[in-house]
């Protein structure tokens, strides 16, 4: 089983508030309530059981966490602000 993960009580305060916000987008709550889970030191089987994830998705986000603490958890292929282009049609 990996140690457990170090979670301070102001981290704790964001990751909750992460797992529990109703416009919090479905990818940022489950990270957030892996890391509470881990951070209660529950196993990364357990934790892919109850969120409904692989144990590789699971020690994964573990691991950024433990790197970058809160800000590890962003997407890191995302780009701030930045959308798709909107398509529209070329004139005739």
């Amino acid at each position: 089983m990996p140690p457990r993960c170090r979670v301070t009580p102001a981290q704790r305060r964001v990751l909750k508030r992460r797992a529990a916000g109703h416009k919090t987008p479905y990818r940022d709550k489950i990270r957030a309530e892996i890391v509470l889970l881990a951070g209660r030191g529950y196993a990364n089987s357990r934790i892919a059981a109850h969120v409904g994830v692989t144990v590789d998705t699971v020690r994964r986000w573990r691991d950024r966490f433990a790197a970058a603490g809160v800000d590890g958890l962003a997407d890191p292929n995302a780009a701030a602000g930045r959308g798709a282009s909107p398509r529209w049609p070329s004139p005739r």
